[in-house]
């Protein structure tokens, strides 16, 4: 089969989906809005179509001159950016996909699904909003974004029931995708009699990275611990908060028990899993993180916020634990707990481990993806 992509970038949880893909002989061309600085194109060379010459200059006034003190201006092109029409077309065309996915319910991927709407190529919205989610609104608005985006969804976030939600008939949950990487006997934990923390994600205030060092500063003098702080810091607000984590941990004197590395390559992060015994994801409004699923792959126990659209990977005491999200009291008192029984601690990676073997594979992606496509020629 022909996989078309269409996202704003080509992200690392989509790293296993392209490499599964490949291996099973599927053709793939993944065409992204932007690049981001830290890519890898190991499995699929995606194609960086850009933005509209219109919209380049929309965005520059948006994002550098009305909001340039706004950290979260640079998100405004996922949503309102459009692509250049006629290259897009060229790519459609030429590829001739058997299934399109395309990222959000954006002005991108509605020009993309008139495109390929048009030409009669299954499409699919592939979101990160849960499963279980409250009636849609009904406005003027809203009923035109519906009616210019695909009618199947998929979604890798199942989300919580609650009053109020329900799963909708056109809705899919197909989980990330990771790949089984170190076995429990296959790897060492503890070195040299230390308790080595894991923690990925920007350099960003809300992934709280100052929180996890304040929770681990207090453990240390019960626990031997290190911990590791890993993530991109790449534009200028990054890389002023990074400077905030540093000062902290200089400031406190914490060099002897704390490393911060930034921008560190793609390729070298399975060594990062391996060296560490747990992995904590502390941060706040995180729709869907691919990151705790890899830790598992390493038999790694996780703990993560309960707001974390990905927590449903977490059985909490099974194969790790959900704090209340921005809780540092209950995210020191979840790891302390883990921290205290060793053997539960290697109980719980092993589970994790466990569990991407039998529920994350790639095998149940492609699945989800046919049973999609039935239900599309179905309707047809």
């Amino acid at each position: 089969m022909r996989f078309l992509y269409v996202a704003p970038r080509y992200h690392t949880n989509q790293m296993s989906i392209m490499k599964g893909l490949i291996e099973q002989g599927h053709e793939v061309c993944f065409v992204s809005h932007y690049q981001a600085a830290i890519e890898d194109y190991s499995h699929v060379q995606p194609i960086v179509l850009g933005y509209s010459p219109l919209y380049r200059l929309l965005d520059f006034l948006y994002v550098k001159v009305i909001h340039r003190k706004n950290p979260e201006a640079i998100v405004f092109k996922i949503q309102h950016g459009f692509p250049p029409m006629h290259k897009l077309k060229k790519i459609v065309k030429s590829f001739q996909p058997d299934v399109v996915i395309l990222r959000e319910k954006s002005m991108y991927s509605m020009a993309a699904y008139h495109i390929c709407k048009k030409a009669g190529y299954p499409c699919i919205l592939y979101n990160q909003n849960p499963m279980w989610s409250e009636p849609e609104k009904t406005d003027f608005a809203h009923r035109m974004v519906n009616r210019l985006s695909p009618k199947m969804r998929m979604t890798p976030v199942m989300g919580v029931k609650n009053p109020g939600t329900s799963i909708k008939e056109n809705d899919f949950f197909i989980p990330f995708v990771a790949e089984p990487q170190k076995a429990p006997e296959e790897r060492t934990y503890f070195a040299d009699g230390i308790i080595h923390i894991l923690c990925i994600g920007k350099y960003e205030i809300r992934k709280h990275h100052l929180m996890l060092l304040e929770v681990v500063e207090h453990l240390k003098e019960k626990y031997p611990l290190h911990l590791t702080l890993i993530g991109e810091a790449t534009n200028h607000f990054q890389k002023d908060y990074c400077a905030q984590v540093e000062a902290y941990v200089k400031e406190h004197h914490l060099e002897a028990c704390v490393d911060v590395k930034t921008n560190v390559p793609r390729k070298e992060m399975d060594k990062e899993y391996t060296k560490a015994d747990v992995y904590v994801i502390p941060s706040t409004r995180e729709m869907a993180s691919v990151s705790q699923l890899e830790a598992m792959s390493f038999s790694l126990p996780v703990i993560c916020s309960d707001t974390n659209g990905t927590a449903c990977y977490v059985e909490d005491g099974i194969t790790g634990y959900q704090f209340k999200d921005c809780d540092k009291e209950d995210l020191e008192r979840k790891l302390d707990k883990l921290l205290q029984d060793k053997q539960r601690l290697l109980a719980m990676g092993a589970a994790g481990y466990q569990a991407v073997v039998e529920k994350y594979g790639f095998n149940r992606y492609l699945e989800g993806i046919l049973e999609i496509l039935g239900r599309i020629g179905k309707r047809e």
